[in-house]
């Protein structure tokens, strides 16, 4: 029993913990956080999402590049248009954290 408990309580190895970090990183700032709210309800292009954000065209590519780079959205190109989508884990992990702040609120 004792062996079984320590494994639960053992601490992740540093690269896990990094990429781990990185993943809540992303949504430590509100821009972004924006962008996936609007990327949670299906792909959009950088004009819709500017648009949509209150945001400039350029940075919103630069935010989409960022979460782009930490693999949390993926690009579709379409003629001279890319369309990004949301990671479908990413996604999950929205919801669960605005439900968890929406019912703090309540």
């Amino acid at each position: 029993m004792a062996t079984r408990r320590a494994s639960r309580l053992a601490a992740l190895d540093e690269h896990t913990a990094a990429h781990v970090a990185e993943l809540f990183g992303a949504f430590s700032d509100t821009s972004r956080v924006r962008i996936i709210s609007i990327l949670i309800d299906g792909e959009q292009n950088v004009g819709a999402l500017a648009q949509a954000v209150g945001l400039s065209e350029s940075a919103v590519s630069h935010h989409l590049r960022a979460l782009r780079q930490m693999r949390l959205v993926q690009a579709r190109k379409n003629g001279r248009h890319v369309f990004y989508s949301l990671d479908a884990h990413v996604a999950n992990l929205f919801r669960h954290g605005l439900d968890h702040v929406r019912k703090e609120n309540q």
